[in-house]
């Protein structure tokens, strides 16, 4: 759901390294037939085809809708979307400009990934604690982009990553509910829908646990 690698950028002769073995399982995965979705986060935006090509992943640079069972799911990385947050959106703007992209393209990577870095760290430093609280769902910006998105279309489930914290919450129909994976840093969280029911899962210290801990919902 995004925000798999720190930071992300795509130029036509190199490969950022650090990230080898999660790509072989990738691809390991796709080559078993097994499919791969992937949706660029706010870290790692700057994408083209390298994934489809070499991986074999399915690629969303929006929304992906989809049924299963009966259910419909709406998924997205969950950044720009909804009210507030204006000079994020601003910024993404900017930074998904084909002109800048271009632009950064043409730092040597040493110099560009090493910028990339520092500024990810940094932001991280200045939003980790902030994400880190939850403040009730009258507050959740995707949790009100979820409940204006159910005035003109129904969905079961809305998922998205990006807030990094897991939530799970019951929407203003009281039967669509807005998922929020949280994330493999702190909360080891992921979601697993078992064709009835979609249930927020957590895997720490090498244990599954069914539900995970201390998970705030409206």
């Amino acid at each position: 759901m995004g925000d798999v690698f720190d930071f992300w950028f795509e130029y036509r002769e190199v490969i950022p390294k650090g990230y080898v073995r999660l790509q072989a399982k990738i691809a390991s995965l796709c080559d078993a037939g097994i499919p791969v979705h992937f949706f660029p986060g706010n870290h790692d935006m700057w994408q083209e085809d390298y994934f489809q090509k070499e991986l074999g992943i399915r690629f969303h640079k929006d929304f992906y809708a989809f049924e299963a069972n009966g259910k419909r799911f709406l998924l997205h990385h969950g950044d720009g979307i909804g009210p507030g947050d204006k000079g994020y959106k601003f910024l993404k703007g900017v930074f998904t400009n084909p002109f800048f992209r271009w632009l950064f393209r043409w730092l040597h990577p040493d110099i560009g990934i090493g910028i990339a870095n520092f500024w990810s760290r940094q932001s991280s430093k200045k939003t980790r604690t902030k994400d880190a609280i939850y403040r009730g769902a009258e507050n959740e910006w995707l949790v009100s982009f979820c409940n204006s998105y159910l005035d003109q279309e129904h969905k079961d489930y809305f998922i998205c990553g990006h807030r990094h914290l897991p939530l799970d919450i019951l929407l203003k129909n009281n039967t669509s509910r807005y998922i929020n994976l949280g994330d493999w840093l702190s909360h080891y969280t992921f979601a697993v829908f078992d064709g009835t029911d979609l249930v927020l899962k957590s895997f720490k210290n090498g244990d599954l646990h069914e539900t995970a801990t201390d998970l705030p919902s409206d």
